[in-house]
C-alpha cells in the first residue's frame, strides 16, 4: 500500500512543478511578446521618420 501512496504523490508532486515550469514559460513568453510589440512600434517610427526626411531632402533638391 505504502508503494503506491508513495507513486500517488510523486505523481502529484511533478504534476505541480510542472504546472509551475508552464506558468513561468507562459509569463516570460508574455514578456517577450511585449518587447517585440514595443520594438514593432519603434520601427514603425524610424520608418515614418527616415519617410519624411527622404521626402523633405527630395523637396529642397527640387526647390533648390
Amino acid at each position: 500500500m505504502m508503494g503506491v501512496t508513495d507513486k500517488v504523490w510523486a505523481a502529484l508532486t511533478s504534476m505541480i512543478k510542472l504546472e509551475d515550469k508552464v506558468n513561468r514559460q507562459s509569463e516570460a513568453m508574455k514578456q517577450q511578446q511585449q518587447k517585440i510589440e514595443d520594438l514593432t512600434a519603434r520601427v514603425i517610427r524610424l520608418e515614418s521618420h527616415l519617410e519624411l526626411l527622404t521626402r523633405a531632402a527630395m523637396l529642397k533638391q527640387i526647390k533648390g
